[in-house]
C-alpha cells in the first residue's frame, strides 16, 4: 500500500522519528565495524532523503554529517600527535618526541605512529560520528513544534524554550540567505565587512519581530498559567522525576556498556516508570488544553518499532558474534561485513516506505519556519508581525 501525503491528520508523530533514530544510535554504539557503521549512516541518510520536508529545521542533517567528519578528523589528529596505547608493528612515521615529567607517565607527545593505532582511532571516531548523524536524522525528520505538542504538561515550559532555540538558528540562516540574494539582484555587495553590516541589521530586526509575535501568541494562549497543588504532591513529583531520570541514565549506561547488560534493562525500566509517574503528577499543574493533539497511529508504531528492532537485534548479535562486531586493529585485518547484523540494520529502512510522503506545501512547516507557536489551547488568531 502506497504511503499517503503528509496532512494534518496523517502526519507522523514526531516521537516516532526520535525513537527510530535512537534505535539506530544504540545499534551504532554496539559495534566498531566500519562497514556496519557505514551501513547505518546510509540507512539514516536514505530515510532522511526520502521523508524530510523543505522546512528550515529539516536542513540540519548536512550540518551533522559535517560535524561527524570533523570528529573523525580530530580523533585521527589526536592519535597522530599524542600517540595511542594500542601496540603496533607497522610504523608509518616517527615524530620528534617531547620529554614529559614523571607525573605524566602514560602520556606522550610525538614518537612512533603506527598503522594499528590510526586504524583504531578511525574506528573509534567513526562510531561517534555515526551517533551524531543518527541524532541529526531525528532533527531533520521530527518537526520541533509538533514534538512540543506531545510533551507532558510538566515539561511544557522547558519544551517551549528548546523549540524556540532549535528554530531560531535555521530561521536566521534562511534570512541571511534571502537578504544576500536580494542584494545580489540589486547589484549591491553581499560579502565582506560592509555587506555583513548591511545584512545584519535587517536580520536582527526580523528576529526581534518574530520573538515579539511569538510572545504575543503565547500570551493569547494562556501560557504560564498553573494550578495550585498540595506541597506533598510537589515533593513527590520532584522525587519521582529526579530518581527516574537517574535510573534512566544508569540503565542506559548499563545497556551501552559491555559489563552492565545484566542490570541495565531492569534499572532502565524502573527509572522510566518513576519518571513517567513524576511527569504525570507534574502535569496536574497544567491547566491548558491541547488543540488537535498528536495521534500515534500504526505507521508511527512501525517507524518506532523498526528502530527498536535494529537496536535489539544488534545487542543480540553481540552475544553470538562479538568478534564480528568489533574487528581487531591488532593485527591489521580487513573488516568483514557480517551477514545477519547487516540484515538487521536494513530493518531501519522501513520508515522510507511506510511513513507519509513529505508534503508539497505544508502550512504547519511554514508556520514553524516563521517561528510561530504550535497549536495548543484555544484557537486564537495571532497578531500579524
Amino acid at each position: 500500500m502506497r504511503a499517503p501525503r503528509t496532512t494534518r491528520t496523517t502526519a507522523l508523530h514526531a516521537g516516532a522519528w526520535w525513537l527510530w533514530a535512537l534505535g539506530l544510535a544504540t545499534a551504532a554504539s554496539r559495534t566498531t565495524d566500519p562497514l556496519l557503521l557505514g551501513l547505518l549512516v546510509g540507512v539514516a541518510g536514505y530515510v532522511v532523503a526520502a521523508r524530510r520536508t523543505q522546512a528550515p529545521w529539516a536542513r540540519s542533517y548536512g550540518a551533522f554529517v559535517k560535524l561527524g567528519l570533523v570528529v573523525i578528523a580530530i580523533r585521527l589528529v589526536f592519535a597522530f600527535f599524542l600517540g595511542s596505547a594500542i601496540p603496533g608493528t607497522h610504523t608509518l612515521v616517527t615524530l620528534p618526541e617531547v620529554p614529559l615529567p614523571d607525573w605524566a607517565k602514560g602520556v606522550r607527545i610525538g614518537g612512533r605512529v603506527t598503522a594499528e593505532a590510526m586504524v583504531f582511532a578511525l574506528y573509534d571516531g567513526l562510531k561517534l560520528a555515526t551517533l551524531l548523524i543518527c541524532v541529526g536524522a531525528a532533527n531533520a525528520l521530527a518537526n520541533p513544534a509538533r514534538l512540543l505538542k506531545s510533551l507532558p504538561g510538566a515539561l511544557y515550559e522547558a519544551g517551549v524554550a528548546v523549540v524556540v532555540a532549535m528554530t531560531f538558528a535555521p530561521n536566521l540562516v534562511a534570512d541571511v540567505q534571502r537578504l544576500r540574494a536580494a542584494r545580489r539582484l540589486r547589484g549591491r555587495p553581499d560579502r565582506g565587512f560592509r555587506g555583513l553590516l548591511q545584512v545584519g541589521v535587517p536580520v536582527l530586526e526580523g528576529a526581534l519581530e518574530r520573538s515579539v509575535a511569538l510572545a504575543a501568541a503565547m500570551d493569547a494562549r494562556g501560557y504560564g498559567r498553573t494550578a495550585e497543588v498540595p506541597r506533598a504532591v510537589r515533593h513527590t513529583t520532584s522525587a519521582l522525576t529526579l530518581g527516574g531520570l537517574l535510573g534512566i541514565c544508569a540503565g542506559t549506561y548499563g545497556l551501552l556498556g559491555a559489563s552492565g547488560s545484566g542490570y541495565g534493562l531492569p534499572l532502565l525500566l524502573a527509572g522510566l516508570a518513576a519518571a513517567l509517574g513524576g511527569l504525570w503528577l507534574g502535569g496536574r499543574r497544567s491547566v491548558r488544553s491541547r488543540y488537535r493533539p498528536e495521534r500515534w497511529g500504526w505507521r508511527a508504531c512501525l517507524v518506532a518499532g523498526s528502530g527498536i528492532a535494529v537496536a535489539a537485534l544488534m545487542i543480540w548479535a553481540g552475544s553470538y558474534a562479538p568478534a564480528a562486531l568489533h574487528p581487531p586493529a591488532v593485527p591489521l585485518t580487513a573488516p568483514v561485513l557480517p551477514l545477519w547484523p547487516a540484515v538487521s540494520v536494513l530493518v531501519g529502512l522501513l520508515p522510507a516506505f511506510v511513513a507519509p510522503l513529505p508534503p508539497s506545501g505544508d502550512r504547519a512547516d511554514r508556520a514553524a519556519s516563521r517561528g510561530r507557536a504550535p497549536d495548543v489551547g484555544p484557537r486564537v488568531k495571532e497578531p500579524t508581525p
